[in-house]
């Protein structure tokens, strides 16, 4: 393992490139190589600049590299969120796009008795191991880039996630999230150990242990006195190690354990990150664990164009909303599609607070406060609330307004997990 961590480590933009070269000096004579970082919603995640320095530094040397961004199911990235993302010197048709519905191959199947296992008796289909068709396409090294951070259907954020998620297909896509969902998001959150995660593990573990994956896995953490991004953590290898040390520090750094609940807490989705519900209900399961009961959780997303980043999820989120885990799986047993689309119903489990506490979504102009309404959050316009609560005066953690009004503000859900330290262990 190559690594370089501790928590008050920052690590610059030029120790960062010596530890991405001696990664790949470790990895010997190369003609062909993959890439796959993870898309713009991991912004922060420093996966760009790695990208384009391995890149950089293979293409000089006369290797192939193909770069195959880990869309799961989000939407295919656009040219500038390319270029925002990872700079302007990789050309355009290096970038490939992942289809996880149609692009993909079946490896293996993992039997119903382990996810019986896995979900102590509340699920037992089988899983079909599906992953991107391009990773058997002769490489010589698959590098999986992106940033270990606590994650609501896993514990800890990426390692075999990247592969079997970011790059994966319908099947375990979906019948993973749902395992997520009916284990408890509370159960998950924070974990380096989980039901969802011994699956992904397994998954890669027993039908793709021929592939020549190496794992770069950042952990970051911003200082939010001045805003900056500061790399904590830099792990580089292909064992699991290298995961489990990452998520120690992630632990460390990016988990905020509250003294006291907050009854309001205010999450401002940047634009750049968050256009959907899909992406945007982090600040729904990264705050569940510290909001009192009866509180609220206002939403700031002025930049809300759409619920799901799959068509057929975005109408499936339409057609029944964020109602909570009886009723969702009581339309999981009574409609096809759904059922059919699991990921979709475990994100309406996990976008739901179950009546314990509001969330009221504040959208700018491209969409209505009676489309919100309609999923099943409150609403307000943006202008308004934001006039409310700017968030360009406030800072992260609690603020006293001018009228008395205390709130817990947070400007980026995906930073971290903040929790009321008596509900987190």
């Amino acid at each position: 393992m190559i690594s370089r961590f501790g928590e008050n480590v920052s690590i610059s933009q030029d120790e960062l490139q010596q530890l991405v070269f001696q990664c790949l000096e470790k990895a010997g004579e190369l003609k062909k190589v993959l890439l796959l970082p993870p898309d713009h919603t991991r912004l922060n995640s420093m996966a760009g600049p790695i990208t384009a320095m391995v890149y950089e530094k293979l293409t000089a040397a006369g290797v192939a590299v193909d770069i195959l961004p880990t869309l799961g199911t989000h939407n295919p990235m656009t040219e500038a969120q390319l270029r925002m993302m990872f700079g302007d010197a990789i050309p355009l048709e290096a970038f490939k796009v992942h289809d996880w519905r149609n692009e993909v191959i079946r490896k293996g199947l993992i039997s119903g008795d382990m996810l019986s296992e896995l979900s102590g008796g509340k699920v037992d289909y089988t899983v079909g191991v599906e992953v991107n068709k391009m990773l058997f396409d002769g490489y010589d090294l698959i590098l999986s880039i992106g940033q270990v951070v606590p994650h609501e259907v896993v514990g800890m954020a990426n390692y075999t996630k990247n592969i079997v998620v970011g790059a994966g297909g319908s099947d375990i896509i979906n019948k993973s999230h749902f395992l997520g969902a009916v284990a408890g998001i509370e159960n998950l959150l924070g974990q380096t150990d989980s039901p969802v995660r011994r699956l992904f593990n397994h998954a890669v573990e027993t039908y793709l242990s021929d592939l020549p994956i190496t794992y770069i896995l950042t952990v970051m953490e911003q200082d939010y006195t001045t805003g900056a991004m500061h790399m904590r953590g830099f792990y580089a290898g292909e064992e699991v190690d290298v995961f489990e040390e990452a998520c120690k520090l992630a632990r460390a750094v990016n988990i905020t354990l509250l003294d006291r609940e907050p009854k309001k807490v205010v999450v401002y989705l940047d634009p750049h990150e968050f256009q959907s519900t899909w992406l945007g209900n982090k600040s729904v399961y990264r705050t569940r664990m510290a909001i009192a009961d009866e509180g609220e959780l206002i939403v700031l997303a002025p930049a809300l164009k759409e619920f799901g980043e799959d068509p057929t999820i975005d109408k499936l989120i339409r057609k029944f909303g964020y109602c909570g885990t009886p009723a969702t799986l009581k339309y999981v047993e009574e409609d096809e599609e759904l059922r059919s689309n699991l990921g979709a119903a475990a994100h309406l489990i996990h976008g739901s607070s179950e009546g314990r506490f509001s969330i009221t979504y504040c959208p700018g102009n491209d969409v209505s406060l009676e489309e919100v309404r309609s999923v099943g959050f409150e609403a307000a316009p943006y202008g308004k609330m934001a006039a409310l609560y700017n968030p360009d005066v406030l800072k992260d953690g609690w603020n006293t307004l001018p009228d008395g009004e205390e709130i817990f503000y947070i400007s980026n859900p995906a930073l971290g997990l903040w929790a009321y330290k008596e509900k987190f262990s």
